[in-house]
């Protein structure tokens, strides 16, 4: 009996100093951080809009971190399938907790009554690139006028997002043909194939179109400083949406995932596209489309759309309300204020003592 309770005893001391080397790995602040109380740990569920898509990376990153567990929350990640419902709407519609995808479905919720927040921005550019087959002869959003032009699905960001890089041209979205690729291997094919002129994608899809020489890029929307160009100014894609009702009877569990998604940013900021591909899922990084290194090349040219702190940035709203006008959505009883908060993101940030660089949004967009 005496030999089993000191075995019981040292197990159970192994326990304790794994768990607190599993809080003391990866960086960015100290075991202590997050300000986790007492009790049980909550569980979120999250499904990402393509979670081995680069513009997606930083809420798998988290989770290869040990982030979540370390901020003090079970996050259940998941990723919307091709073809089935989007994780926006499954979020909205209380299948999931939370969802990693577009700021601009925000908007889109509130112009239709319900009540989805943004509570942290990873991202402060698409990601995105408009790649055409070199023989449709498209090297602008004017040349869209006749196209087969590829999103996602019908009515996704992308969707959106192909009809206002239209309009600025003065293309409707009656002169072009829009069809549904998802993206990765199916938007490959379509270009291959002919069923697509272009497909709007991001990398890793980018890389093997460009190294199989099937498409060329007729419009980057990749950073920041690409989105400011193409758009106006700097387009926030990549956040976290969670219904406003959801967010305030979970104010706890919403601000320990914001706390480890902000410390994923402060990482990626301070980190290279080699150490972000080692960390990630290899089959992510490299499969029968892509290799790591062309992995790696596309993150390094694309790092730029990723925000080091999670601010939604200074202008960003108010481009993507432009957007939305100029696409038909009525917006008229949306206010900018209403469709994200910064308070979680700037309490992750002082919590670490991070210095946020990013200019923020106010209530005017």
């Amino acid at each position: 009996m005496k030999k089993r309770s000191i075995g019981a005893i040292a197990a159970a001391g192994v326990v304790v100093a794994l768990s607190l080397a599993a809080c003391s790995g990866g960086g960015g602040g100290t075991a202590a951080a997050g300000g986790s109380s007492s009790g049980p740990v909550p569980t979120v569920k999250m499904m990402v809009g393509g979670i081995d898509k680069q513009i997606y990376l930083p809420y798998q990153l988290a989770q290869q971190l040990g982030y979540y567990k370390k901020y003090g929350v079970n996050v259940e990640l998941s990723t919307e399938q091709n073809g089935g419902v989007g994780a926006e709407d499954a979020m909205a519609s209380g299948q999931v907790d939370m969802a990693g995808a577009w700021y601009i479905h925000t908007v889109d919720f509130q112009s239709k009554g319900k009540d989805v927040i943004n509570l942290v921005q990873l991202s402060g550019a698409p990601g995105e690139r408009v790649m055409c087959n070199p023989k449709a002869n498209v090297s602008s959003a004017a040349d869209f006028k006749g196209k087969n032009m590829g999103v996602t699905d019908l009515g996704s960001g992308t969707d959106e997002l192909t009809q206002f890089l239209a309009a600025k041209q003065g293309v409707t979205k009656k002169e072009y043909n829009t069809i549904a690729v998802h993206a990765g291997a199916t938007a490959i094919a379509a270009i291959q194939r002919g069923s697509a002129d272009c497909v709007m994608t991001t990398q890793p899809t980018v890389g093997a179109l460009t190294s199989q020489k099937l498409a060329v890029s007729a419009v980057d929307m990749a950073t920041t400083k690409g989105a400011t160009a193409a758009l106006g100014g700097a387009w926030p894609a990549a956040g976290l949406l969670a219904q406003a009702s959801w967010v305030k009877s979970h104010e706890d569990a919403a601000q320990k995932v914001v706390d480890a998604l902000v410390a994923t940013m402060h990482w990626i900021s301070t980190h290279s596209a080699a150490d972000i591909a080692n960390k990630m899922p290899q089959d992510f990084v490299q499969n029968s489309t892509i290799t790591k290194q062309q992995y790696i090349d596309g993150l390094s040219t694309d790092k730029g759309q990723f925000l080091p702190d999670g601010i939604m940035p200074a202008g960003g709203p108010k481009v993507i309300f432009d957007m939305e006008k100029t696409i038909g959505v009525d917006t008229s009883k949306v206010k900018y204020s209403d469709t994200f908060t910064q308070k979680y993101a700037e309490a992750a940030n002082k919590l670490e003592g991070f210095t946020t660089t990013t200019k923020p949004a106010g209530a005017d967009g």
